[in-house]
């Protein structure tokens, strides 16, 4: 079902999302290149539409800065 493709796309997405270095968040054309890389053909446009409608922030507005420095 094509429903379920878009959502598996999104749901996998989402976890790369969180699995990411919190200091250097992937930008749209980085997740673009894992997802290519993990078998799915996607344009960063693409990740780009699916990322905001999920309500995450870009790659500057995910950025966690370490206290430290």
């Amino acid at each position: 079902d094509l429903f379920c493709f878009f959502l598996s796309i999104k749901n996998r997405l989402r976890a790369i999302i969180d699995a990411e270095e919190k200091t250097k968040p992937l930008s749209d054309r980085e997740l673009t290149e894992r997802l290519t890389a993990e078998g799915v053909q996607i344009c960063r446009r693409t990740v780009a539409k699916y990322r905001e409608a999920m309500g995450i922030a870009g790659a500057s507005g995910r950025k966690r800065y370490d206290a430290e420095k």
